[in-house]
């Protein structure tokens, strides 16, 4: 008997999906219903679905569903596939690490790959000062700890977020959210101490950077008291409510601001981040250098992991033990984590990012000209999004036109391409394809976008 473990064979990573879009039966299929009819049966009715299609395969930029159609991913799990699904080097890093070992709780056994998953944070974040990171394992629990650490560093209580918001359906989290349905209604009383802002929304309100950020400091002053207020959490582009991008020196200037009030400013780059915007973090795109950083949905290649980046000082403020959790940096997200930065460095992933914003502008605004419910396009890199509104309005009134948005993207799932809606209002149109999308797959998809605009 031999007490040396032999490796099982890992599983093929090698392509097995084309990369194309393909329709064979009608949407839902089949075998989609009746795995419908069972989740109905079981699963909580608070867990929506944008579409009830069951995938069982996944590759690059697109999936597969039970049926055997196959779609164009332009929402990417919400942006977490961000260098596509199953790439090879992040399912192999997986792999060997759950046969070496999947879990021992960093607090109690530590082991290398949180360590290095933290230098990579500290390497590829804003800012070239000491920092120091925590991981745990979401986008919510990123934000409740950036909150916890800010109020433990600074000894005050409040919270100010941006109008228009997203981040999380905790309890802090939904109280944080410009939007209460379906986030927050019915689920009160909501935390305390968390106070909204106007934010830079350039296309309806025409502020500069400099005058929307003078209204926002106004408010931290008058409506809060920058001596009680522990935090500014921001969105660079914000994800939920739009993909609004600010105006020049929006941020610079909140930052100026909370350096001298001894604020700290928190970039909540959940969606934003890990080369997404063509940039590792959104925040780089502004000059903006945050106190802290949020990072989650991208840096596993799927896999749960998130953290809070920022100012060794600011980190170091909490006692021993007052930070972690059972699954926090688990050992197979680590893996996949390093990876995927890896994967972004060998594969030139930020120069990806920057090609499929070329190639999304050039596309959307041809059928701008074409069609005037489409009001704006915003974003950067593979962040890209369009505001519809109603016929005839463009950038006079502006009304919010969801009905389009929500028409455009049933047709589009009908014909193979997966969109994701977004905006207070409902009425943007949201594309966060992988890294690993094609030209040749975007402009497929943009004729079925274009195609589902006429059929209005």
């Amino acid at each position: 008997m031999t007490d040396t473990l032999t490796p099982s064979t890992p599983p093929s990573t090698a392509p097995s999906v084309t990369q194309e879009r393909r329709i064979v039966t009608a949407i839902p299929g089949p075998r989609s219903v009746e795995l419908q009819q069972r989740r109905l049966a079981t699963v909580s009715g608070g867990v929506g679905s944008a579409l009830p299609v069951y995938i069982v395969k996944a590759h690059g930029a697109i999936v597969v569903d039970v049926d055997g159609n196959q779609f164009i991913d332009l929402g990417a799990g919400i942006g977490v596939t961000t260098i596509g699904h199953t790439e090879a080097s992040v399912v192999a890093a997986a792999v060997g690490q759950a046969e070496d070992f999947i879990h021992t709780l960093f607090t109690v056994t530590p082991y290398e790959e949180y360590v290095r998953v933290c230098e990579l944070l500290a390497e590829h974040t804003p800012g070239d000062f000491a920092k120091k990171s925590v991981l745990i394992n979401s986008g919510a629990e990123a934000v409740e700890n950036g909150v916890k650490i800010a109020r433990k560093f600074t000894g005050r209580r409040a919270v100010a977020v941006l109008d228009h918001a997203y981040h999380g359906r905790t309890v802090l989290t939904m109280a944080m959210n410009y939007k209460a349905m379906p986030y927050a209604t019915g689920y009160g009383p909501l935390a305390s101490d968390v106070y909204h802002v106007p934010s830079s929304y350039p296309y309806h309100d025409g502020l500069s950077g400099a005058d929307a950020a003078a209204r926002t400091i106004a408010y931290l002053d008058k409506v809060i008291g920058a001596s009680d207020l522990a935090c500014l959490v921001v969105e660079p582009i914000q994800g939920e409510g739009g993909f609004m991008v600010a105006a020049e020196g929006y941020f610079t200037a909140l930052q100026d601001w909370c350096t001298a009030n001894g604020v700290v400013m928190i970039a909540d780059e959940i969606q934003s981040g890990m080369a997404r915007t063509g940039a590792y973090y959104a925040s780089e795109h502004f000059g903006w250098v945050p106190d802290l950083v949020l990072t989650a949905k991208g840096i596993a290649g799927g896999f749960p992991l998130a953290a809070v980046t920022g100012r060794a000082e600011i980190m170091d403020a909490s006692q021993t033990g007052g930070l972690g959790g059972t699954f926090g940096g688990n050992p197979v997200s680590c893996a996949a984590a390093i990876a995927v930065f890896e994967a972004i460095e060998a594969n030139n992933l930020l120069a990806e990012g920057q090609r499929i914003e070329k190639t999304l502008r050039a596309g959307l605004g041809k059928l701008q000209d074409k069609y005037d419910i489409i009001g704006d396009i915003r974003g950067r890199g593979a962040m890209i999004a369009i505001e519809l509104v109603q016929p005839g309005t463009g950038a006079t009134t502006k009304v919010a036109n969801a009905a389009a948005v929500n028409s455009i993207a049933a047709y589009a799932a009908q014909h193979g391409v997966l969109l994701l809606t977004a905006g207070t209002y409902g009425n943007v149109l949201r594309f966060l394809p992988s890294l690993a999308v094609t030209d040749a797959l975007l402009l497929d998809a943009l004729s079925v976008i274009d195609d589902a605009i006429a059929a209005l």
